[in-house]
């Protein structure tokens, strides 16, 4: 390439292209600026080592083998492309091709790569384009993404095609300014073979064609990006950079004495913090997200995918004129009307964001760490909180709550009933011991959970240990309330709770409630409440690895155990080991796992308060679970949550089965150590 006018002419649409696309750019920053304030800068190690592992490592959307390993074919030869793309900016530019063939052995690797991921690319938009349109797999057919996905597949595949063209026609030519110390490093194999196919004459022509086609291409996707659900590409790593580091589905505790905060909750997008708008640039509309979710599964109309769309949608409708207001600039009367409109009733769907079982399962698959129960924690705590509309049933279980400090309408004088005649300590009568034993309020209450709470005491008993519980001390640990809105109400119970808990001197806290497990070790010291907290089954797991429990064989048949993953036990704290080496630790249990199991389990569907809800709409998730566990063959479903116990119990009777139990681990172990 010679410098001349044709050059002058490529900078100034270069320059143009590029001043369009840092204006939309700053545009959308602009946007999350007027969402709230959200501290994502901290831990800036751990969020780098995030980013490598998921946005670049692309781990998370290769658990999808098949669609997982296109898709990262894409990704990383989008990554190997940039050399490409900034090689064929500074050859419109300054004339001067393949400009970075000064890095010499560098630049042929990149050379090779870039022509191997252009093959693999094209490969994968391929398969892309004949599993949306021609295997129609189902979480692709979304209505309003037809044509765009398209558009994009198309797109992506002409620039890399441009791309193969250009190079394979850059290396006929005689002219070339690839050499550096005498050496050509641009090492294109791909290419190479292409280029036995062009034809000699017309060779500049196809290669200016090639080239112009291929930056045009380039520039034009640049600036379309903003405007499309593929913003993706520029937002996605950002996305997982900002993700929460540490547990997940944790919710930020409001401040109810700050007398500035004038609304609870996110009634409209600007009320979100600055990471669910992110979210919504961020949504890549694949659909993982919806095809776990358990409530979508079961013929219900929550779509995890739809509620970060239209987060999107309004953030993109409301936002301009938002921006004009807070400028005190007019708006029209259309500009109006869109304002007057209500985010949640009119874009959210009411109905969905109750049938959320806050599983997490959706935030597991999303590849790009998008946050969606922490977005639907924040739209019901609008509306339980500012609008007072919530399922009627939510009522008489605030109410409990409120004056009985349980979700049931038991009485807190009965809430150590259970533990009456066993010689369990009362913490008030020894103020000193070495484990607290949270019973929960299923524990207290449940006639089934009582069991258990039995079961592990007298394992606690048999191994020696010095536990106590709190008795009638113990208030509901506020899990229900939070995950239904009602963060006032959970307020005053952690509060209360964590008042009492400071009133003892103890090591560790064990419970057999893995919401109770989670809110005490993960939420609470968000409210200066800073405990050990363990679950009973990894509690258990130490006891048997002390000595202090010898499981020996169980009366059941081997081969006959399933377990079930509590996902406030799995998802939320990543523990999948411990309840099954417990079971395990009986000679003659082995495990059959259900197809959906560890961290692809299915929720149980008590979760999220939906213990306290009524299905109304589909399949009840917890028939689906059961049937899953009774495919398996197994005569005994094993657990470690008394929601879950509930829950796949009631999915036996439904099912009218008789020859197959639900035990917790606590119940097994102890069977065995008494056989």
């Amino acid at each position: 390439m010679e410098f001349g006018i044709k050059n002058i002419l490529f900078t100034i649409v270069a320059i143009i292209a590029f001043s369009f696309f840092i204006k939309n750019v700053l545009k959308l920053i602009s946007y999350l600026k007027l969402a709230k304030e959200d501290n994502r800068f901290d831990n800036i190690a751990k969020r780098i080592s995030q980013t490598l592992i998921i946005a670049l490592g692309q781990t998370k959307i290769l658990r999808d083998k098949k669609a997982g390993l296109i898709h990262a074919s894409i990704f990383w030869g989008f990554l190997i492309l940039l050399f490409s793309a900034a090689n064929s900016l500074i050859a419109g530019i300054t004339g001067i091709y393949d400009f970075f063939a000064f890095l010499g052995p560098i630049y042929s690797i990149i050379t090779i790569l870039t022509d191997l991921f252009c093959a693999a690319i094209i490969i994968a938009v391929i398969s892309a384009l004949l599993r949306r349109y021609v295997f129609r797999i189902k979480r692709l057919q979304l209505k309003s993404d037809s044509f765009e996905a398209a558009f994009i597949l198309v797109m992506i595949f002409s620039v890399v095609s441009s791309l193969i063209l250009e190079n394979s026609s850059a290396s006929l030519l005689t002219e070339k300014t690839t050499l550096f110390y005498g050496i050509d490093w641009a090492v294109r194999p791909i290419s190479a073979m292409v280029a036995n196919l062009l034809p000699i004459n017309g060779l500049n022509i196809i290669h200016e064609i090639a080239f112009w086609f291929h930056i045009i291409l380039i520039l034009i996707f640049m600036n379309y990006l903003p405007y499309s659900k593929h913003l993706h590409i520029l937002t996605s790593i950002p996305n997982v950079y900002f993700s929460t580091i540490g547990p997940v589905n944790t919710l930020e505790p409001i401040n109810f004495e700050d007398e500035n905060i004038e609304k609870y909750g996110a009634q409209d997008v600007e009320d979100f913090k600055w990471k669910a708008l992110l979210d919504g640039y961020t949504c890549t509309h694949c659909g993982r997200c919806t095809s776990v979710c358990p409530a979508n599964s079961t013929g219900k109309i929550l779509d995890p995918r739809q509620v970060i769309i239209e987060i999107h949608n309004r953030t993109f409708d409301k936002m301009p004129i938002y921006s004009k207001l807070q400028k005190n600039e007019s708006i029209s009367e259309d500009e109006q009307k869109i304002l007057d409109k209500k985010f949640i009733g009119e874009y959210q769907n009411i109905d969905a964001l109750w049938q959320c079982t806050t599983c997490g399962a959706c935030m597991q698959e999303c590849p790009v760490n998008i946050e969606h129960v922490p977005s639907i924690i924040e739209m019901r705590r609008s509306l339980v909180m500012m609008d007072s509309e919530f399922p009627n049933l939510l009522q008489s279980t605030f109410a409990n709550l409120e004056n009985n400090a349980t979700p049931w309408a038991f009485s807190q004088s009965e809430r150590a009933d259970w533990a009456i005649d066993t010689g369990i300590k009362i913490a008030a009568d020894y103020p000193e011991f070495d484990i607290l034993f949270w019973v929960g309020c299923a524990g207290s209450y449940d006639d089934r959970a009582k069991k258990i709470s039995l079961a592990f005491s007298k394992l606690m008993q048999i191994a020696e240990v010095d536990f106590a519980i709190l008795g009638t001390e113990e208030q509901c640990n506020g899990d229900v309330a939070r995950r239904t809105g009602n963060e006032y109400l959970a307020d005053m119970l952690v509060k209360a709770n964590i008042e009492t808990l400071n009133q003892y001197k103890f090591k560790k806290i064990v419970t057999t409630c893995p919401h109770c497990f989670n809110t005490l070790k993960n939420e609470y010291p968000m409210f200066h409440g800073n405990f050990e907290v363990i679950h009973h089954s990894q509690f258990i797991m130490d006891l048997i690895k002390q000595g202090k429990l010898s499981p020996s064989k169980h009366s059941q048949a081997i081969d006959e155990f399933t377990y079930h993953d509590s996902c406030y036990m799995g998802r939320y704290n990543n523990i999948y080991d411990e309840p099954r080496e417990v079971l395990n630790s009986v000679s003659n249990i082995k495990i059959k796992e259900v197809e959906r199991s560890k961290d692809k389990g299915f929720c149980c569907g008590a979760g999220g308060g939906l213990m306290f809800l009524e299905e109304t709409e589909g399949k009840r998730i917890n028939i689906e679970r059961t049937e899953e566990l009774l495919n398996t063959g197994a005569k005994t479903i094993a657990l470690n949550c008394p929601f879950c116990m509930t829950m796949i119990s009631d999915g036996i009777k439904a099912k009218d089965i008789d020859d197959v139990k639900v035990k917790d681990i606590a119940e097994v172990i102890l069977e065995s150590i008494e056989e």
